[in-house]
């Protein structure tokens, strides 16, 4: 008992400090960028600004970020960050499908990190659709996020996603399934206190049901069947 009190008396370790001090860094430049496009509009907006609205110089951006666009997107990456964790987590006998839907579900429903944690972010949604430099970044996300989630799936069923298409088809559609509910809660405004994770479950429940009346034959006959 006394040597666990001790271990939690003694102050974190320079290195933990470190981390925590750098991730406070990004999140605050991120945050600036964010707040900064939405209100002036990405043209308008320098990297100079974004650095000063967070109170860190020029270099010190450049450590974190390679320009505007992708500090505005790190809520994005680190979402997909959060979903590729909770995927690697799940366990082993869901069909990968529902894992990937669990795993989102849990990344957007997190109290600390989820939907409602990140204001103004539904607002970006748009300027990827409109801005090809908002797009270029956040394809870069997507396509890291996705590649890493088919390694997972592949892992997972223990195949090889170069020769067997099952996890990269998972994932292409599940991963599909996610922007379209992104984009349904930004047309929304994106506001805190929209549900953001009962409308992605309501999305992915929405192409499940698809999926299943396309497995259904159609119910009509043709002169060739009643010969």
């Amino acid at each position: 008992m006394e040597a666990e009190e001790t271990r939690r008396a003694q102050p974190p370790a320079p290195e933990d400090r470190r981390r925590r001090k750098a991730l406070r860094t990004r999140e605050a430049l991120a945050r600036a960028a964010l707040e900064l496009i939405l209100e002036e509009g990405l043209d308008s907006v320098t990297v100079e600004a974004i650095a000063e609205r967070a109170d860190v110089t020029r270099r010190t951006f450049s450590r974190y970020f390679s320009g505007k666009e992708e500090a505005a997107l790190d809520f994005a990456r680190a979402d997909t960050e959060r979903i590729n964790a909770a995927l690697r987590a799940r366990p082993a006998h869901e069909p990968p499908f529902l894992a990937y839907r669990r795993a989102v579900a849990e990344a957007f429903d997190d109290p600390e990190h989820g939907s409602r944690q990140r204001p103004g972010a539904g607002g970006i949604y748009p300027l990827i659709d409109s801005e090809p430099t908002m797009f270029a970044a956040f394809e870069r996300v997507r396509v890291t996020a996705q590649a890493e989630s088919v390694r997972i799936l592949a892992d997972r069923l223990g195949v090889d996603p170069e020769t067997d298409p099952r996890p990269g088809a998972v994932v292409g559609a599940a991963a599909g399934v996610l922007l379209a509910a992104l984009r349904l809660w930004a047309r929304g405004g994106g506001r805190e206190g929209e549900n953001l994770p009962a409308l992605v479950d309501r999305v992915y429940a929405s192409l499940v049901t698809e999926v299943g009346r396309a497995a259904v034959p159609p119910q009509h006959s043709t002169e060739s069947d009643s010969t």
